[in-house]
């Protein structure tokens, strides 16, 4: 029935695309996506990379996401910490999801985001 998640939207205040692009794309390496025509003047960016599209859209009264996030499965966790780190984000490492290596993170706006990689 269901074949994979499409994308995932997060929040984020009014007109702060920018930086947006600076986290996502500068700091995540992540690709900006066009918006569809109709969707242009309610603000916002989309970014994919590999299967995963973020969509991030325009809230009024915005407030982060602290607790509900995306799971980023990623192939090279110290590599993505490293990447945060340097940008001066803070990482917190969670040893509690066995099977896994993952910390939190957050985006530029305050939206809790979860990175894992798959222990072999």
């Amino acid at each position: 029935m269901f074949t994979r998640l499409h994308h995932v939207q997060l929040a984020m205040p009014v007109a702060q695309e920018q930086r947006a692009r600076d986290f996502f794309a500068g700091v995540l390496g992540m690709t900006e996506i066009d918006k569809p025509p109709a969707l242009v003047s309610r603000g916002g960016a989309w970014f994919r990379s590999g299967g995963l599209e973020i969509h991030l859209g325009v809230e009024r009264d915005f407030e982060p996401a602290r607790k509900a996030h995306p799971g980023i499965l990623v192939d090279d966790i110290d590599g993505i910490a490293g990447t945060l780190r340097a940008a001066g984000q803070e990482v917190s490492w969670d040893n509690d999801f066995p099977g896994f290596r993952r910390f939190y993170a957050q985006d530029p706006f305050g939206n809790r985001l979860e990175f894992l990689e798959q222990m072999v």
